[in-house]
């Protein structure tokens, strides 16, 4: 009797399931509920999947075939974990060179292509000041 109680605390306390394993206590969870624009963009990146919100059903699948065929690094017909990483990781370095050339022309308010801090404080807090 006594060793049926034990096997049984160890099932209710063993190994957490998959999804929990994933899942860090406080961290922010990722909701697919509201849509898939989330995704479509850490995909795509922002102003490419901007332009795929425009395309037909067709001309969106022979887009994004070109692109699985730039993601599969190797040309096996397959697209790994790895693959998939690098693409997100490249998709997203874009996106943010692309953000920071954007926002550089708003604080470097002298064109000399250096941000002083005076410029800094104009640009973010002019009206403030």
């Amino acid at each position: 009797l006594l060793l049926l109680l034990l096997l049984l605390a160890a099932g209710a306390l063993g190994k957490p399931t998959a999804r929990q394993e994933r899942a860090r206590p406080g961290a922010a969870q990722h909701d697919d509920r509201p849509g898939f624009q989330y995704d479509h963009e850490a995909f795509l990146g922002k102003e490419e999947a901007r332009s795929f919100d425009q395309l037909s059903p067709e001309e969106s699948r022979e887009r994004l075939g070109k692109i699985v065929d730039r993601i599969d690094d190797n040309k096996d017909g397959y697209i790994t974990t790895e693959e998939l990483k690098t693409w997100i990781k490249r998709v997203q370095k874009r996106y943010i060179y692309e953000n920071v050339a954007k926002v550089w022309k708003d604080y470097d308010l002298n064109k000399d292509d250096k941000i002083a801090w005076e410029e800094y404080k104009k640009a973010t807090y002019g009206y403030y000041l």
